[in-house]
């Protein structure tokens, strides 16, 4: 019955005007003219390229929104220490276009693919677990993607554990220039369990912080339209519970051979278990389980239907999975399928169209949700906003009024990062503010 209800939620949303439509409202356009940067290995200072980051512009018409972007972020991208030659380069303001009112695929589950699956509201492109390696039986080793050749395509190899070392701080990294995330934007450094020491030479801030008190923002939309969230949600389908951490439905399997799939399929057989194809190396290595009982696990594409801050009245959702480390968890993000019918994806403009705009008048400090944690707070404070359109200026002040730290969000990133380990305990105060208005928040430091 609740299934039926929230269906029809669904299909209510496919009303919302435009300018509520979170399809169109939600991404982070660029409005300053900000454009990316990136570091080179061997220098921990970033340089600043001639690239604008986020989204140029929004446009929709009756059935679909119209997204151009170059693919850039605003925050700091590189080095990729695994060997990869390249940077993250323009997309060329390459346009994708998302329906405005998404379906779910009630036939066969179309699987997700290498390459783009969807786009992060920040114009950065969506990648599936794989990385174009699977295991070749015929040689005993890995092929294809980075490491050249074609393997049988039975055992894939899974992007996030076998190129670790090639993602930098924000968790993404480029294919021939097509700078993307598989998994959870948000920096290593940031993850309670760090599972990766990039950041401590290159920093970056990712594109949002986990706040385990908070609902996540939406961070995208995948190609059948359906809107991506962070790792955090409501407990319950229907907004109710707290919020607690969305978790995946899959587990690896108690396997130490591999010669069929989950579902008992006879396969080409691929490597057995070892410490050279760890479990958990494929994809083909975990199986899905239902857990009917507990809303928080998600279902075979990794979501569920729920109420969120920006669909008060419920809409079928993805998470990017973690642990409770707040390390990526498989599927990660959308996957192996999708929930809804794929139309979404790279376009060209052919109907007539009304582009997004709103007046930066309309962004004062009491409608960004800033949000300042954890409080109190140990080694860091992550300050952060849905979404600005202008820099913002941001001020740590101990109980005297000195100045301890500035630091700034700038248009088209939302968050930025405050480093605790020199700040004494004690009672502090952050300021933002912008150039008309400012806000402070009272925190505590205590180590």
């Amino acid at each position: 019955m609740k299934k039926i209800v929230i269906a029809s939620l669904l299909m209510f949303n496919g009303f919302l005007s435009a300018q509520t439509n979170p399809a169109i409202t939600q991404w982070l356009r660029n409005t300053t003219g900000i454009t990316g940067r990136h570091y080179v290995s061997g220098n921990s200072t970033p340089i600043t390229d001639a690239v604008a980051a986020n989204v140029q512009t929004v446009q929709y018409s009756t059935n679909w929104v119209y997204v151009t972007t170059n693919g850039i972020p605003a925050y700091i991208t590189g080095p990729f220490l695994d060997g990869n030659p390249s940077l993250a380069t323009t997309r060329n303001n390459a346009i994708f276009k998302f329906p405005l009112s998404p379906t779910q695929n009630t036939g066969t589950a179309t699987a997700t693919s290498g390459g783009n699956i969807g786009l992060f509201k920040n114009g950065v492109a969506l990648f599936d677990y794989r990385d174009g390696v699977s295991y070749k039986f015929s040689t005993g080793a890995n092929a294809g993607g980075p490491l050249g050749g074609a393997g049988d395509g039975i055992w894939n190899r899974d992007a996030v554990v076998a190129e670790r070392v090639g993602f930098d701080c924000a968790k993404a990294h480029p294919a021939m220039g097509n700078y993307h995330h598989h998994q959870n934007p948000s920096a290593f450094s940031l993850d309670l369990q760090v599972i990766s020491t990039v950041c401590s030479t290159y920093p970056s801030d990712g594109l949002y912080v986990i706040n385990t008190t908070q609902h996540s923002p939406l961070l995208g939309f995948a190609y059948d339209g359906f809107p991506i969230y962070g790792a955090y949600g409501y407990a319950n389908a229907d907004g109710t519970g707290g919020i607690v951490r969305m978790k995946s439905g899959y587990q690896l399997r108690n396997i130490t051979t591999r010669t069929v799939y989950a579902d008992g399929t006879n396969v080409t057989d691929g490597p057995a278990v070892s410490t050279t194809f760890p479990l958990g190396l494929y994809r083909e290595d975990y199986e899905w389980i239902a857990h009917a009982s507990d809303a928080s696990y998600l279902d075979v594409h990794n979501g569920r239907f729920c109420v969120t801050p920006e669909y008060p009245s419920g809409i079928y959702c993805y998470f990017t999975t973690v642990d409770a480390n707040h390390n990526s968890a498989y599927p990660y993000v959308v996957g192996p399928t999708f929930y809804g019918n794929k139309t979404g994806g790279t376009a060209t403009i052919s109907e007539s169209t009304t582009q997004y705009t709103l007046a930066n008048a309309d962004f004062n400090l009491s409608k960004l949700n800033v949000k300042v944690y954890p409080n109190p707070a140990q080694e860091f404070i992550a300050i952060q906003s849905d979404m600005i359109e202008d820099n913002l200026k941001v001020t740590l002040i101990d109980e005297l009024g000195k100045v301890i730290q500035t630091n700034e969000i700038l248009q088209g990133s939302t968050l930025c990062i405050m480093d605790l380990t020199t700040v004494y305990n004690g009672i502090y105060f952050v300021r933002i503010a912008n150039a008309k208005d400012n806000k402070t928040f009272k925190i505590i430091v205590n180590k």
